[in-house]
Formats: C-alpha cells, structure tokens, sequence
C-alpha cells in the first residue's frame, strides 16, 4: 500500500448525470429467476439506471463533466487535463476521455483514462491532485463513468441484480482555503484478479465467436469471495486511518463508501465500530454503478446538505484487479 497526505486541492464543482431508463426490480422479476424481496434482503438495491441504445460511456460522462463545470462556472476550455476513470470504456482505443474532450469543448486540455475498476475515482482524484500539487496542471475534471449494462449477463441471477449506468465529475483546483485533501491510501493484489473480471475481449482472450458464445464477454464475479476481501480489506482501511492520518473518526462528518452492496457497507461500519447513518447510501436507487458510485453519491449528499464546506468526509472504494483505497477530504 502507498499513501500521501496533506494536498491543498479542492473539489471547485461537481456534477453527476443519470440515465432515464430505471430498470427496477419487479422487471427483472420477469427477465431472471428472482424476486424483489430477495434482491433487496441480499443488497439492498430496488432500482438502477440503464444507458439508452445510442449512449456510450463517454456521453454519460460528458454530461457529468458538464454538470461539474456549470457548478464550478468554469469554461472548459480552461481545464487542463481530464481523467475519465471506468471498466467500460467506449473502446479499446482511443480513450474515452479523449471522446469527453470533444464532446465538452476542452481542447486545450490533457486525456487520459485510468482503470482500477469500482476503486478507479479514488485513484483517479488522488492523481489528479498530485498533477496540482507537482505544477503540471492547475486543474484537472476526474470522472467516474460507467455503463456496465453493456456487460452484464441478464440469465445470471447472481451479478445481473447488481449493475446500473451513471457518471459523476469533479473540476479539482489548487485550494485557496481549508479545503484539501488530507490523507490517500490505496492499494491492490492482482494475484486475486479472477474473482471479479472480464475474461474475454482483450489481448490474452481476443473476441472469437467461442467466447460469445460462452458469454466470456460479460461480467464475471465470485460474490461470497468479493464480499469477504472487501469487508476484510475496507475494515483494515478504516482501522488504521486514525493513526496514519492523525484524523480522529469522531472529527469526520460523512463516510461515503463505493455503492457497491448494503451488506458489505453494514458489515464494514460493524467490523469498524461506525455507526451506520455515518455512512451514505444511494445504492437502493442506483445500484453498483462502478468508478460512478462515488462521486454520484458525494454529489447527491452535497445536494442534500448533508456534507457542506469545511466538514472532513471519508471516501472508501474496493473493485476489481483486486484494488482498494481510502481517502479524507477536507470538502
């Protein structure tokens, strides 16, 4: 694991996009052998958001970029770089974050995309700062964007229930006040890579119409081994923050974890000794939207004045490769 502290940079705006399409749980009643009262005993999700046919992963982050530079009034032709952290990119190549620049008008900025799956955000906001801190940029859009319906398998029961669309942005800045962004640690273990991945579709396992039709091109998870390691891993995480960033967990306002299963989120704040209103959840309306679910639940708690300038916010993320981070921010 590797960690940084202390970065005067500041979250200037923020922005989140949604598709209008809600795929809810009495649909997926008549799609797979399931029922709304077990989807929600085992993850607490009633509902999720699906891309329309003609949306890729880069238009849903567009409109998020969008959304962050109208809420910081900052013209995109003054951002520097733009990192569009995802799983689902819109291709191989180019980046997508190459596509977000044209379709916003930055022309004048840097892209690049960045994956580390559901940990990607954090990752990607960590990066971010440290181009402000080390002078290469002076401001830098992170998006987390996903449209994981794309590779979600509907005749699997298990992960089907899971995954929804959606894409959340933040313009960070060099920070003129309290604002920072006080501790990072991230880390990652690819010896346990196969619990949650992909199998086909890239240069080790090349599209071939075998692995269509042994549907190696959707998602593929071990959920009893993806829920132990991020309850295991998260709790870590949180067990040893006060004594690597001298913050005290009575000082934080709001924990915002990944979106990723209401059980995994009550178990952490169990292992951890945390209450559990201290952490936001959006996912019954959502669902695991990936690299999105972060800054998509920081903007809604932000709307809801729930986390409100100068309160000190923890944000825990857990995803394929495997990898996994924490991170305090001064909002």
């Amino acid at each position: 694991m590797n960690s940084l502290c202390h970065l005067p940079v500041k979250i200037a705006g923020i922005g989140a996009y949604v598709p209008d399409e809600v795929l809810d749980n009495a649909r997926l009643e008549q799609m797979v052998e399931t029922s709304d009262e077990w989807i929600v005993k085992r993850t607490g999700i009633r509902q999720r958001r699906i891309a329309a046919p003609d949306q890729a992963t880069s238009d849903l982050a567009a409109e998020a970029a969008q959304a962050a530079l109208r809420n910081a009034d900052f013209p995109a032709k003054d951002v520097d770089a733009v990192i569009v952290c995802t799983c689902s990119p819109d291709h191989i190549f180019p980046s997508t974050a190459c596509l977000v620049q044209a379709q916003i008008g930055a022309g004048n900025a840097f892209c690049y995309d960045l994956q580390a799956a559901c940990s990607g955000f954090l990752f990607g906001t960590a990066q971010g700062a440290s181009l402000i801190t080390s002078g290469i940029a002076e401001n830098v859009l992170v998006i987390g964007a996903e449209t994981l319906s794309r590779f979600t398998d509907y005749t699997d029961r298990g992960s089907c229930i899971l995954f929804g669309d959606g894409a959340g942005a933040v313009l960070l800045k060099k920070s003129d006040s309290e604002s920072e962004l006080l501790f990072a640690e991230m880390g990652s273990d690819g010896s346990r890579s196969g619990i949650l991945n992909i199998n086909a579709g890239g240069a080790r396992n090349v599209a071939s119409e075998e692995t269509v039709r042994e549907g190696l091109h959707y998602m593929h998870l071990d959920g009893r081994d993806v829920f132990k390691l991020a309850v295991s891993k998260l709790g870590e995480l949180v067990e040893s923050l006060p004594a690597k960033s001298g913050v005290d967990m009575n000082d934080i306002s709001l924990i915002i974890p990944h979106q990723s299963n209401e059980r995994i989120i009550r178990s952490l704040c169990q292992r951890a000794g945390l209450s559990e209103d201290s952490a936001f959840m959006n996912i019954d309306m959502l669902g695991n939207t990936s690299a999105a679910s972060i800054p998509l639940a920081m903007e809604q708690a932000i709307r809801e004045d729930q986390l409100q300038r100068g309160d000190i916010v923890l944000l825990l993320a857990f995803g394929g490769g495997v990898t996994w981070g924490s991170m305090l921010l001064r909002y």
